[in-house]
């Protein structure tokens, strides 16, 4: 039998981006605007011959030096806002809030991205760097020493945060700054904490959240064994591109390898799963260009933000969605449990109900992107409000 084979992209690895068995996304206009707020044009200067455009934005009539918030994005070739989709731009709606409240606010393009929409360079070298995620480590060092140079910035209040792949950047950044030729930071936000190493990480994104999809909304007895009743029960209200797929896999008798008529989830469905997605084949995954496996090698050689953030003293804010399919709330749990082992006085945890990767509320299993949800803004915002 052939599943129809979904992509897996890059950009979905330890990001944001497209799932597997995810139905088409919607987008989601970002509310509000830039009113009260300055937005200055800036060129960061990076190594190897890489200029990252960007904005700093602060707000109006703010006198003296401000606190300054550097936006560390996810993995992929993403531009200053994060724009995932139209009007879906998850940095543009931090950076608003967050200048709102009297910050000022650094957001970057990554190398090889020339503008927003992401517009990437027609360059090779800047797309596709020897070692990709140390480079984008040491692209975020540049562009925190360029925040603290700025003339409206106060260095010695310089604060990260990290989005997906940015919260191990900002891990790796902080538990060891003179390495990388910053000040300690004054503070950590991280949201949709990385956990695992870039295998697992994998694995589930690309096969464990479909059974675990399974188990949830399929396997109605909870024994783990699918029968006919319950596979037609499980594709009533799923999208009819989701549907299709599962019903496919499903039904095919090749999947029930035993013939008994029930489908054990975790091993008759999940090789057809793992084969589909070619996962035996890691990091070399069918349809993904080489840059990947040589980009996921690279990231595996670094510590995730549990092991890397109780080297750093500073206040922590870890922040993640309950029904998050990338990168699952028990990385941002693990994390807090690892700062409070390490004796960090002050680490904040705050988990949202409902809430996917991108920090909006959607789904868990068939996620629409969106900007992040106010209550997270907020959240984030008074926190930060309370360290400035």
């Amino acid at each position: 039998m052939k599943l129809k084979k979904v992509a897996v992209l890059a950009a979905a690895v330890l990001a944001v981006g497209p799932a597997p068995l995810a139905r088409a996304q919607a987008a989601e206009k970002p509310g509000g605007d830039w009113a009260g707020i300055v937005r200055e044009s800036v060129t960061i200067t990076m190594d190897g011959g890489w200029s990252a455009k960007g904005e700093l934005t602060y707000p109006k009539g703010a006198r003296g030096r401000l606190p300054v918030v550097v936006l560390l994005h996810g993995s992929g070739h993403n531009d200053m806002d994060q724009t995932l989709a139209p009007g879906v731009a998850t940095f543009r709606s931090v950076a608003r809030s967050v200048s709102g409240s009297g910050f000022a606010v650094l957001r970057f393009n990554k190398r090889g991205v020339v503008g927003v929409g992401p517009v990437l360079s027609d360059n090779p070298k800047f797309l596709d760097p020897d070692k990709p995620y140390e480079q984008t480590v040491r692209d975020a060092a540049a562009a925190v020493r360029f925040a603290g140079r700025s003339k409206r910035v106060d260095p010695a209040r310089v604060f990260l945060l990290g989005h997906s792949e940015g919260t191990q950047v900002v891990g790796n950044l902080v538990a060891d700054p003179r390495l990388y030729g910053i000040a300690k930071p004054a503070g950590v936000v991280a949201m949709g904490v990385v956990h695992g190493t870039p295998r697992e990480v994998i694995y589930y994104q690309a096969v464990g959240r479909t059974l675990g999809q399974l188990h949830e909304e399929f396997d109605g007895d909870g024994d783990g064994l699918l029968s006919a009743t319950e596979v037609s029960g499980g594709l009533i209200g799923l999208p009819e591109d989701v549907a299709g797929q599962f019903r496919a896999m499903l039904t095919d008798p090749a999947t029930d390898a035993d013939g008994d008529g029930r489908l054990a989830i975790d091993t008759e469905v999940e090789p057809v799963v793992r084969a589909a997605i070619g996962f035996d084949q890691f990091p070399n995954l069918p349809g993904l260009p080489e840059s990947f496996a040589k980009y996921i090698t690279d990231f595996g050689r670094f510590k995730t933000p549990a092991q890397e953030l109780p080297r750093y003293d500073g206040p922590v804010l870890l922040v993640n969605g309950q029904t998050d399919t990338q990168t699952p709330v028990r990385g941002a749990i693990v994390a807090d449990a690892a700062l409070a082992t390490a004796g960090n006085r002050d680490h904040t945890l705050i988990t949202y109900p409902g809430v996917s990767h991108l920090m909006n509320v959607t789904p868990e299993y068939q996620p629409v992107r969106g900007n992040p949800d106010p209550a997270v803004l907020r959240d984030i915002t008074a926190w930060l409000a309370g360290h400035r």
